[in-house]
């Protein structure tokens, strides 16, 4: 079987660095907010190219806690609207509802399957205060037309970056392109931990201050709460593995970037709709937008391909089977019209790709999906 992500692979190829960064924080006798985490935030600040860098808990808590902060600041009260896109992964949409502001679904450009700017405009009203943009898959989504209604009315510019870590926009990497970002390290990540673990980014020292002060139960000092917060922090242990990880990011998004493109050059079946990039070979390895922590195909028989990639030995995934208008937490959007989104949603198929499948496995999957009938 050709596993959709062999995680114990991954890891493996990482030791034994990461058991020494283990054992090095069992040596220490502190396992939180301490010296590797402390580390880690400078250094993924640095990568990511931002002042501040705030370890917590998932990628869910980085947006919740950064809704939370300008709620705090006073940038927003509830009932407040974010624009999102309405393809995304729901806990996008829950870090939203969760502080009470009104998620605004915007439809998705069915070519990149990234929130459509030129639907967006149209969205806003004086109730929006934020934009929360979704690098999908792995692809920058930021642009100029996004950047232009971000200045036109004064909105927050913010990123969930969970699947993009490495991607650049011109010469700047996502996480640094809005006023602030989420950052997910869930293992399957491309930047992923050994178990939950999240980042918010941002230029803005207030915002910062207020986003790890919430994430240590509303304090900025000990035994004294300035907010109503939460518990949600980085771990000594998940820092430690991060610091591995990290350095070796860039080198296996191109490992990536590999994989994808020979996908994109080998599978010419007429029913299998491929990303939407250049088509070029040589483009896709260069292409720096895109980290391929997904490579997404499209059909119209999803299901009956799947089964038949299963049954040849090749394990896939849908990310994600039901789009959250039509997920029952959100009953309330039930009547929606999204076509795109539900298009997509009934259509997309994952392959398998990581920076340790084989070269023959990768030709394996081109050659069988081709064949199917």
């Amino acid at each position: 079987m050709i596993k959709f992500l062999d995680l114990k692979k991954i890891n493996d190829s990482f030791e034994p660095d990461l058991s020494q960064a283990i054992d090095r924080v069992l040596d220490s006798g502190w396992y939180l907010l301490g010296k590797e985490d402390m580390a880690f935030e400078e250094e993924y600040a640095r990568y990511v190219g931002t002042r501040h860098c705030i370890g917590v808990a998932n990628g869910l808590d980085a947006l919740r806690l950064i809704l939370r902060a300008y709620m705090e600041m006073g940038v927003m009260k509830e009932g407040d609207e974010v624009i999102v896109p309405a393809n995304t992964y729901v806990a996008t949409i829950l870090a939203i509802s969760d502080n009470r502001l009104k998620p605004v679904l915007v439809e998705p450009d069915i070519k990149t399957y990234n929130i459509d700017p030129y639907l967006i405009e149209s969205q806003i009203t004086e109730r929006t205060k934020a934009i929360m943009i979704v690098h999908l898959y792995g692809q920058n989504t930021m642009c100029p037309d996004i950047q232009r209604l971000v200045d036109k009315y004064h909105l927050k510019l913010i990123e969930d970056n969970a699947q993009a870590q490495g991607c650049y926009d011109g010469d700047k990497r996502t996480g640094s392109l809005g006023h602030a970002a989420g950052h997910s390290f869930y293992p399957v990540k491309n930047l992923g931990a050994l178990g939950d673990g999240g980042a918010v980014t941002t230029d803005d020292d207030e915002l910062a201050a207020i986003v790890r002060a919430l994430g240590n139960y509303g304090s900025m000092k000990k035994y004294v709460n300035d907010y109503q917060g939460l518990n949600s922090r980085l771990d000594e242990i998940q820092a430690a593995i991060l610091r591995v990880k990290l350095v070796r990011l860039d080198e296996n998004n191109q490992k990536r970037r590999y994989v994808a493109a020979y996908y994109k050059k080998h599978i010419n079946h007429p029913d299998i709709i491929l990303p939407q990039t250049d088509q070029c070979h040589g483009a896709v390895i260069g292409d720096q937008s895109h980290v391929w922590h997904l490579f997404v195909v499209r059909c119209k028989e999803r299901d009956r391909l799947q089964q038949y990639l299963n049954e040849s030995g090749i394990q896939t995934l849908i990310h994600y089977p039901i789009p959250p208008h039509r997920q029952k937490a959100y009953k309330e959007w039930s009547s929606f019209n999204l076509p795109i989104t539900e298009i997509i949603h009934n259509e997309v198929l994952s392959l398998p790709i990581s920076p340790v499948l084989l070269d023959e496995e990768i030709s394996r999957v081109c050659t069988v999906i081709n064949r199917f009938e």
